[in-house]
């Protein structure tokens, strides 16, 4: 049986390289021969990530990261409450990333073997 691990970011994609960093190590260990189960919450100012058309300064975008992650079976989702308190609700999201809650997030908390919060 393969591992769940759990990504919560919490980082905005812009000002520092956390979120692009749970990116790059969550593409990383869905990219593993033991294909473990990789599900990534974005909360609170990484909610951003999930709207499509944005660049980032290492030249990939931080669209083809979900993206690929979605295509290598990982599951994204985006918390309701911190989008409709930027916003954002309305907006389209990437393929992919569905609008999640906080009822969600605790089920997989509980559901993960590791759990890291970005």
């Amino acid at each position: 049986m393969s591992q769940h691990i759990l990504f919560i970011v919490n980082a905005a994609p812009y000002g520092n390289e956390n979120c692009h960093s749970a990116l790059r190590l969550a593409l990383s260990l869905a990219g593993k021969d033991s294909q473990p189960r990789v599900t990534m919450f974005l909360m609170s100012d990484a909610t951003v990530v999930a709207l499509p058309n944005q660049a980032h300064a290492s030249g990939s975008t931080l669209q083809e990261m979900v993206e690929m992650l979605v295509e290598m079976g990982g599951t994204v989702r985006v918390c309701r409450t911190c989008m409709q308190n930027r916003g954002l609700i309305n907006l389209p999201l990437i393929a992919g990333c569905e609008i999640g809650n906080l009822g969600e997030l605790a089920d997989y908390t509980l559901e993960a073997d590791k759990v890291l919060v970005f």
